[in-house]
């Protein structure tokens, strides 16, 4: 993760173009060699923090009180972490907002995100097995969850996704009515009467 830290710090501050893996290796003191030991281009270098972040909501899902149902438990993750404080706080939330900047216009950068978003999508479709999984199924752990889950994530993690994405776009504070949290509430909102479980879907 210092690696990670010292990549972010030197895109925020010199930008991307201006910015080598050499530098990124020195920043985080270690040799050129040990920094492509671990990351082949210096955009995968922040890729830990993006991770970070889009584990952090999906595990909070998973720690969500067993009672809630699926759509309360995504918003309790909401909640906890995408609000400033709770976890990130608002300068670093700043920091976000820069590299989902980068991202934009960097095609590079872009995959990265993508990648991050994709792994943490599989994550929530684990998770939200767990979560609705009766208890006979909870014998083994199945290796292909019901379609329909891996749909809800994919929904839910685009509602949570595009929030954070037109945030950072804007000029809002992370806290706030135009903040990540309440976007992403906004977003999840708009989905009531959205089928979450495997056994609400159609031909279940």
């Amino acid at each position: 993760m210092e690696i990670a830290r010292a990549a972010a710090g030197l895109f925020v501050r010199r930008g991307l173009r201006a910015t080598r893996a050499e530098d990124i290796a020195q920043a985080a003191g270690i040799a050129p060699r040990t920094f492509y030991r671990y990351f082949a281009t210096k955009e995968e270098a922040v890729a830990p923090l993006y991770a970070a972040g889009a584990r952090r909501w999906a595990e909070a899902v998973r720690s969500a009180p067993a009672a809630l149902s699926v759509p309360e438990a995504l918003e309790h993750a909401v909640h906890h972490t995408l609000t400033p404080g709770e976890g990130v706080s608002a300068a670093s939330w700043e920091w976000v907002r820069t590299l989902m900047h980068l991202a934009d216009t960097s095609p590079a950068l872009r995959r990265v995100w993508a990648e991050v978003c994709r792994s943490s999508e599989d994550l929530l479709t684990s998770i939200l097995a767990e979560r609705t999984a009766a208890p006979a199924d909870n014998v083994a752990p199945q290796p292909h969850p019901h379609p329909h889950l891996r749909f809800t994530s994919a929904v839910a993690s685009a509602a949570v996704r595009v929030a954070v994405e037109a945030w950072a776009a804007g000029t809002s504070p992370a806290a706030g009515a135009q903040g990540p949290a309440a976007l992403a509430l906004r977003n999840l909102g708009a989905l009531r009467g959205f089928a979450w479980g495997a056994g609400e879907a159609a031909g279940a």
